[in-house]
């Protein structure tokens, strides 16, 4: 629908119905909006939380908990990401990806976001006093503890700790060092990835289950998590 002055009450009387469904499924959600001013703006209304602006309620085509989890989960996730590294006013994030890690975990998911800079923060989801939360991830590469609590028990592969290799993810090399090993099975999860953006994980395809994947420090922020067949090659120690 086009909305001008000669409809007016009717813009006005399907934004009071959207910004009661949209606070509803937030409430569900344990998501906390601010006040959402659809009698002056109408469907140009902003929904915002802790004034970050999500979405105009024009934008909500779906009124399901997926969707709208999904726009308040780009936008706050970015949102934090900046505000955490104090960037620069107009640095945007480029790269959202949902992290696997073994459950149960004190967290509802963990994602790293990588921003236009390369730099990639771990954000944490969470609820706390029955709030949905998005918080710095404390990631420690150095605590062997912390990474066995979110991959699972280490394993043996191809390339070992404290080897330094290049591997390959989309268009772009990386060369860092192995903190870590996984074996390849999938950890299971429940959450959909996030449709904007692409993922890190997109190497070639690999039918091999066996093989392992690495944790890999490539001095950028979160450390990459890599399949063997990205692995391009071993760097040589200096």
């Amino acid at each position: 629908m086009t909305y001008s002055r000669s409809n007016r009450v009717e813009e006005q009387q399907e934004a009071n119905l959207k910004a009661k469904n949209i606070t509803a499924v937030c409430e569900q959600l344990h998501i906390t909006l601010d006040p959402i001013d659809w009698q002056q703006s109408g469907m140009w209304a902003l929904v915002k939380i802790h004034d970050v602006e999500i979405a105009y309620l024009l934008d909500f085509k779906q009124l399901n908990a997926d969707d709208v989890l999904r726009r308040v989960q780009i936008k706050m996730l970015e949102h934090t990401a900046l505000e955490t590294t104090h960037a620069r006013p107009g640095l945007k994030a480029l790269i959202w990806s949902p992290i696997d890690v073994i459950q149960p975990q004190t967290f509802l998911s963990l994602w790293n976001i990588t921003l236009e800079t390369g730099e990639r923060i771990p954000i944490v989801e969470s609820i706390k006093d029955e709030k949905r939360v998005y918080e710095l991830y404390q990631f420690d590469q150095h605590n062997e503890s912390q990474l066995a609590s979110l991959f699972g028990p280490a394993c043996q592969g191809e390339y070992h700790l404290g080897e330094k290799i290049t591997t390959k993810e989309r268009e772009h090399q990386y060369t860092g060092e192995i903190i870590y090993v996984i074996p390849a099975g999938k950890v299971p999860t429940s959450r959909k990835p996030i449709s904007r953006g692409y993922h890190t994980i997109a190497g070639t395809a690999y039918t091999n289950e066996a093989a392992p994947k690495y944790i890999v420090d490539c001095n950028d922020g979160f450390p990459h998590i890599v399949h063997q067949s990205q692995v391009i090659r071993e760097t040589p120690v200096e």
